[in-house]
């Protein structure tokens, strides 16, 4: 498929991003020896590979603004107009770690979204295995330059869900136990559950149809706002908890196609209601 401009934009910054991140992912398992060391090189891989998506979205776009895991917000010239959403490494723990399951995050969005903004391009990049998927609304969502949709599967015993799982110092014991009761549900009606580390691929296996669903709380826009779109152009359902239009502003994410999105909300609902 011939890409769009905004989207070959994306595909560039990424890539670009992206040879500086593998190649120093090589350096990681070196650097094992102490935490502060790993963790230092992990920080200023992670800002380095900001700056350059920050610098090759720019020279493209210099009048949008963007909203950045490490920068944070920077105004375009136009307060209310567009801007990128930036998570320039997603699953930086397995980074950290040398688990080679990581991905960077571009989205575009047409106005803020506290102003009702849509995401009008994102593009996801794993640069370990050379998958960039993709989607424009109404143009559908790709991985490299094939079609991808959602899985078909309707029986909940037959589904593969993935999650994330809180950890020490992020959220509170409740949420804690709130997420135990919701994953001994699913875990008793299906398949199986992945926890594999990066939601922006997460979301995008889902729209490939590699699982069946996807839920998590408290992520961060950047997590999220170029994988929401790709499954709902791969023919997927993506809400917050409450079957809501909300995953953007709250964080909270239920995603699937049309029946295991519904029945992920029932499972996880069902969970709490044991707690």
């Amino acid at each position: 498929m011939a890409q769009s401009s905004l989207i070959n934009v994306i595909f560039r910054a990424s890539e670009k991003a992206a040879r500086a991140l593998v190649r120093d992912f090589g350096e990681v398992e070196n650097l094992q020896i102490t935490r502060k060391g790993v963790a230092d090189f992990v920080s200023n891989a992670d800002m380095d590979a900001e700056r350059t998506i920050m610098t090759d979205l720019k020279k493209a776009r210099p009048d949008w603004g963007f909203i950045m895991e490490e920068g944070g917000v920077v105004k375009g010239t136009d307060a209310d107009g567009p801007c990128w959403i930036v998570d320039p490494l997603d699953g930086t723990t397995n980074y950290l770690h040398g688990i080679p399951h990581f991905a960077i995050s571009i989205a575009a969005i047409d106005k803020p979204l506290a102003k009702g903004g849509k995401v009008i391009a994102g593009g996801i990049f794993d640069p370990m295995r050379n998958e960039f998927f993709f989607a424009e609304p109404g143009k559908g969502a790709f991985v490299n330059d094939r079609r991808i949709r959602v899985s078909g599967r309707r029986n909940m015993v037959d589904c593969l869900f993935a999650t994330g799982i809180p950890y020490k110092g992020r959220g509170s014991d409740d949420d804690h136990a709130t997420f135990r009761a919701e994953l001994g549900q699913v875990m008793a009606e299906t398949s199986g559950v992945r926890r594999l580390g990066s939601a922006a691929l997460d979301l995008a296996w889902v729209a490939a149809g590699r699982y069946d669903g996807f839920w998590e709380r408290g992520l961060s826009v950047w997590d999220i706002a170029a994988g929401v779109l790709i499954v709902r152009e791969a023919g997927g359902f993506v809400s917050d908890f409450a079957s809501r239009d909300k995953a953007l502003i709250s964080g909270d994410v239920v995603a699937g196609n049309s029946q295991t999105h519904m029945g992920l909300l029932k499972m996880l609902k069902d969970g709490r209601s044991k707690k």
